[in-house]
């Protein structure tokens, strides 16, 4: 194998790159990232960065001169345009076109658009960039100003907890009657609640929005016949894969880039990893895709080795953090298995210390530490033992959680 070629400009095309030099691999390595800057990790465009607690080296992986050191060739500002999968090509938006011998699809996500009225206006904003989040940093840095979130998920929510620790006046409206519910549940979805109305947000939920209204820019966001007073307003309602050029390409394509264990897509040569990718889990026999940072960076990191020949499967268990306030937690579990499992609470949920385990049959598929430290890689274990477990053991704080795996 001579050349590998890297589409994407996110964690898991940096992890890739990085992951391949580490293996030994000698051959040629193009990194073609659509945007200007290297290689980024998107967790802190939400927190420490858009706060400005933290400069840019908190987001990118490395700095320019890293992959010139390593003998990648990274290739940024530049869109590719067309995949060849039957004569290994791919062509760029500036014209030159690439051989490939293996090529890794990382193309990520867009934000989900909301076809409001006025949605296109300025200080609306979307955050799924660093140059977004720039944007929306410039905003919000010097506080006094009155942003509306619209979306009442995790980047409507870090956002929230970001402008408001900035000095700013924050309302987030939500169609669901919970935020985070859709991620966590009714139960927990309300700690999230509380500890936001505690620092001053105001939470709406089960509001419809009906567009955003201002002359030039907007100026305020009409909720069930009310206009709320806004200087700014972030859409926050998911994303959507960035699939686009692998659709154009005759690759199989089913709610993302469908893949196998090892992140093989449906075409010989290519693989995919990251957010865009639709991957078979060997644990859950099924296929999964996840948005997270840890799913990124494995997936990254297998689809090198699996490039390489390797023997492996992309079989982790989806792991996600998120820094609100006071709160700081993590979460490891599977999500399509949390939504009919019961609620089990070891610690204090008022206080907010506490580990949360989702049961179903008896089995742990997934905990939350919520401010208490130093436990998740013994939650994870308990998740992949599949051991079977005494609710009012997993709740007891006494009992040491390595005692329950079987």
């Amino acid at each position: 194998m001579s050349q590998i070629v890297i589409v994407g400009g996110g964690q898991a095309a940096g992890a890739a790159a990085e992951t391949l030099r580490e293996e030994g691999f000698d051959g040629d390595v193009v990194l073609v990232a659509a945007e200007a800057h290297p290689p980024y990790q998107r967790p802190p465009l939400s927190k420490g960065y858009l706060a400005g607690d933290d400069g840019v080296d908190a987001a990118v992986l490395h700095p320019a001169s890293w992959y010139a050191d390593h003998a990648i060739d990274l290739r940024t500002g530049i869109r590719a345009t067309a995949l060849d999968v039957a004569a290994r090509t791919l062509d760029l938006a500036d014209g030159t076109q690439l051989a490939y011998d293996a090529l890794l699809l990382a193309t990520g996500a867009t934000s989900r658009r909301l076809p409001l009225p006025g949605a296109d206006r300025d200080g609306v904003h979307y955050l799924r960039s660093l140059d977004q989040s720039d944007a929306l940093a410039a905003a919000l840095r010097d506080g006094g100003q009155r942003l509306v979130v619209i979306g009442a998920g995790w980047i409507g929510m870090e956002v929230a907890a970001t402008a408001r620790g900035l000095g700013n006046e924050v309302t987030v409206l939500d169609r669901d009657p919970v935020p985070l519910a859709a991620a966590l549940g009714t139960r927990m979805g309300e700690v999230f609640r509380a500890l936001h109305e505690e620092h001053g947000v105001v939470v709406r939920t089960s509001v419809s929005v009906e567009g955003i209204v201002g002359s030039e820019r907007a100026e305020g966001v009409v909720v069930d016949g009310e206009t709320l007073p806004a200087d700014l307003v972030l859409i926050g309602v998911g994303a959507v894969p960035d699939t686009a050029l692998a659709e154009e390409a005759g690759l199989e394509v089913q709610g993302g880039i469908l893949v196998d264990g090892a992140l093989r897509t449906s075409a010989p040569g290519v693989w995919a990893a990251g957010d865009v990718a639709n991957a078979f889990h060997p644990v859950l026999q099924r296929h999964l895709r996840s948005e997270h940072w840890a799913n990124a960076l494995e997936g990254g990191k297998v689809a090198a080795r699996s490039m390489l020949g390797r023997d492996v499967a992309h079989d982790g268990i989806p792991y996600f953090y998120t820094d609100q306030f006071d709160l700081g937690m993590e979460l490891s579990g599977y999500a399509p298995l949390m939504a009919d499992a019961e609620v089990l609470v070891r610690g204090d949920l008022d206080a907010r210390e506490f580990i949360a385990f989702w049961v179903d049959d008896g089995r742990v598929v997934a905990g939350m530490n919520v401010n208490v430290w130093d436990v998740n890689e013994q939650v994870q274990a308990l998740i992949r033992s599949g051991a079977r477990v005494d609710p009012a053991a997993l709740r007891d704080p006494d009992v040491a959680l390595e005692s329950l795996i079987a």
